[in-house]
């Protein structure tokens, strides 16, 4: 005996499968990162202060430490690595605590409507207190609020390490354009000063020294002493020079 199986019917409505898409993860963020309202609230940081005042101080958290300075999406990168750092502290916080983070977390969530990539591996992080992460975060928003309707952050969506300093460019040539000559050492200039004074004083000294032989009597003759008689005579004495 054959079975037959069902043929599939066409018309089968699409829509089950087109929620699944949307609902998917990697496809809520978008690759056009622009605002048309400004996510970020007028109270921000008052319920980041309210979030730091139930927190222990000197709890540790990790940040990056090279990333990269750039002024149109640095803020925006550092709270990218915020929100998932307050996201993480959602899943082990109590009731109390995680409906701070879950304020605070509204505020920037924004950034996950882009779709930003993983974090690169170059990415250091060091151990600092949580109230230095709020803190950051709050002026990070202050920076952004005035201009995220205005800049488009469609290429931020890459974060960006510091280079290394094996990676950075070589310095210019001397004669590149644009490039300063470096200064000259001081020590070859001062001996080429100095040696037309030690020749100066060589040749002063030959001349003195020919100068005082060319005016110095010779001593060739011997020099009698005259006596008082005929009969004393004194033995002869070479002249005095």
């Amino acid at each position: 005996m054959t079975v037959l199986a069902p043929a599939c019917s066409r018309t089968t409505s699409p829509l089950p499968l087109l929620l699944l898409l949307l609902l998917s993860p990697g496809l809520r963020g978008s690759p056009h990162c622009t605002f048309q309202y400004s996510p970020i609230s007028s109270n921000f940081a008052l319920k980041i202060r309210n979030l730091a005042d139930y927190l222990l101080q000197d709890y540790p958290v990790d940040v990056a430490s090279n990333l990269q300075n750039d002024e149109l999406c640095g803020a925006l990168w550092r709270l990218v690595l915020a929100q998932r750092l307050l996201h993480r502290l959602q899943t082990v916080a109590g009731s109390q605590l995680l409906s701070l983070l879950e304020t605070v977390d509204k505020e920037i969530y924004f950034v996950t409507f882009c779709a930003f990539q993983p974090p690169p591996s170059c990415l250091r992080y060091v151990q600092t207190n949580i109230s230095h992460l709020l803190q950051d975060t709050s002026e990070q928003l202050k920076i952004l609020k005035p201009r995220i309707q205005k800049d488009n952050f469609s290429q931020c969506l890459e974060l960006q390490c510091q280079p290394e300093p094996s990676t950075l460019p070589p310095p210019q040539s001397p004669g590149a354009l644009g490039a300063t000559a470096p200064p000259a050492p001081r020590q070859p200039l001062l001996l080429l000063l100095l040696l037309p004074l030690a020749a100066l004083l060589l040749l002063a000294a030959a001349w003195c020294l020919h100068w005082q032989r060319g005016h110095t009597p010779p001593c060739s003759r011997e020099q009698v002493r005259p006596v008082s008689s005929p009969q004393e005579e004194l033995p002869l004495q070479p002249a005095e020079c």
